[in-house]
């Protein structure tokens, strides 16, 4: 679908819960978050339901995302049924890696094309740290067993004073393994204005010291804004998403559903489309196509990170990141 800044609108977010079985320092706090009732969120056949004029509105990607995705019971039926639909070309899904390696089998049969990892450091006293969880080792062996079966991405936050010595080795893991890392700047949701972000350029300079040079590639590895390098020697990709250094909402592809039905146009602004109220107030499909389609032409010009009073108030294990 085109928005009315002449955008192609072709990807979806998808949160399919608000819970997580870590609490990681910019994302949400210590003692969790008031949990939505299993009432609140959206079932596997509203998704269904909705994802089907979504598909008829062009949406033909989509990531799965949580919270943490995986604490779903039935999170990849759900993969298996929406790779099913007309009109959607893939189906990829975001998560913390913990429970990774014990459904990889079942996400690999229902056809996902693709996992993304969240990790922002490889210290196992810093990932306790952030997280505070003591499972570095358990996520570790995921992003191993995953990368033999999938195309990985690792996605690293970079934030001074919680990890910028650990940039360098992460990315080294670009360099034993065919997987793609990704360093994103931190964007101010929630918990995470907290915390100081590194920059792009800053991030760049720190590896170009270490291994040298980067080459720019053409290499298409997301549905995202990410621009990717390779590195002298590396088997896999660097990856840079520059949300706040460098602007790029004129080419912003993408809207987002959270758990709970609000379809946000924006992961930078409050504005959403209630579509859990439309569908359980009985409004009919034709009804729910028009909403949805009106949410999505209205989708704003650029986000509000830079401005307090529009920037969405949720945190990302509400919004789905």
């Amino acid at each position: 679908m085109i928005d009315k800044m002449r955008r192609d609108i072709h990807y979806l977010r998808l949160s399919v819960t608000d819970r997580c079985n870590l609490r990681c320092a910019y994302c949400m706090p210590a003692d969790g978050v008031e949990r939505m009732s299993h009432a609140d969120i959206l079932t596997f056949e509203e998704i269904e339901h909705l994802m089907r004029l979504l598909a008829l509105l062009g949406v033909r990607r989509v990531k799965v995302t949580g919270g943490e995705p995986f604490v779903r019971r039935g999170t990849p039926e759900l993969i298996r049924k929406l790779k099913r639909l007309p009109g959607i070309e893939q189906v990829t899904v975001t998560t913390n890696g913990i429970l990774l390696k014990d459904h990889l089998d079942e996400i690999v049969c229902a056809g996902a094309d693709g996992v993304n990892v969240s990790l922002d450091t490889l210290n196992r006293e810093n990932y306790r740290r952030l997280t505070g969880a003591d499972d570095l080792n358990r996520v570790l062996e995921s992003v191993t067993a995953a990368a033999a079966a999938l195309p990985v991405k690792l996605n690293v936050v970079p934030m001074r004073g919680v990890n910028e010595g650990e940039l360098e080795g992460l990315a080294a893991m670009a360099k034993r393994d065919v997987v793609a890392v990704r360093f994103i700047e931190l964007m101010p949701v929630g918990r995470a204005k907290r915390f100081a972000h590194l920059d792009t350029a800053s991030v760049k300079a720190a590896l170009e010291a270490r291994f040298g040079a980067m080459e720019p590639c053409d290499d298409r590895l997301g549905n995202g804004p990410a621009a990717y390098f390779r590195l002298p020697g590396f088997s896999g990709r660097i990856g840079f998403i520059h949300a706040m250094s460098e602007v790029f909402c004129e080419g912003c592809n993408r809207v987002r559903l959270t758990a709970d039905g609000r379809l946000m146009p924006c992961l930078g602004r409050p504005d959403f489309t209630d579509m859990k109220g439309l569908l359980r107030g009985g409004a009919s499909g034709r009804a729910l196509l028009a909403a949805l389609e009106r949410g999505i032409a209205e989708k704003p010009a650029r986000h509000g990170f830079l401005d307090e009073a529009r920037c969405a108030g949720r945190d990302m294990n509400e919004i789905g990141g």
